[in-house]
């Protein structure tokens, strides 16, 4: 399945200045990303495309420059849970596929609806924010075995568990669904 192209490194040029650490980051982590997804497409004979599985993990954390979030150089004004959406909603505004918005605004996590929002008072608009699509599930999943701080180094399925159990046992639920999807 092959989905409609989109520059998305010029879009990184345009939102990440070449030489800073934000930039640094978010490359480093997108391309562990892109390889995981990659990896486990392959070992699940998913029918995807390589250049679409890349593409969106390249994008799926567009967002994070307008976040707050000093660790990884980003020093934007709104709470780092906001990545997803902002990142969907600059991916629509600079006329990127649709299917490419909602990898973005649909990983978090492991998918967060309007009643997690609720629950938590997250300060997101009101929603559901989960992953639908087997593209979606994947880059979501894929996600979840790599951090933005530290080493960047990928992480056991042990302390992906342990990280996703901090947020909400609904999180870890959403998990382990996608995990035995998935292995």
């Amino acid at each position: 399945m092959a989905e409609e192209k989109f520059d998305y490194n010029s879009l990184i040029d345009k939102y990440y200045p070449e030489g800073s650490e934000c930039r640094r980051i978010l490359l480093k982590h997108s391309r562990q990303v892109a390889e995981k997804a990659l990896e486990i497409s392959l070992a699940n004979r998913l029918d995807l495309d390589e250049e679409s599985i890349v593409a969106s993990a390249m994008v799926h954390d567009i967002g994070i420059f307008l976040t707050n979030a000093p660790g990884i150089d980003c020093h934007g004004k709104e709470p780092y849970i906001s990545h997803g959406y902002l990142g969907a909603r600059l991916l629509r505004e600079e006329g990127a596929p649709e299917w490419l918005a909602r990898i973005a605004e649909r990983h978090t996590g492991a998918g967060i609806n309007a009643e997690d929002i609720r629950r938590y008072n997250l300060p997101i608009p009101e929603g559901d924010y989960m992953p639908e699509s087997l593209l979606e599930k994947l880059i979501c999943y894929a996600d979840k075995f790599y951090s933005k701080s530290g080493e960047m180094k990928e992480k056991s399925l042990d302390r992906v568990r342990l990280s996703m159990a901090k947020h909400s046992p609904e999180t870890s639920r959403r998990f382990e669904l996608l995990h035995e999807f998935f292995t």
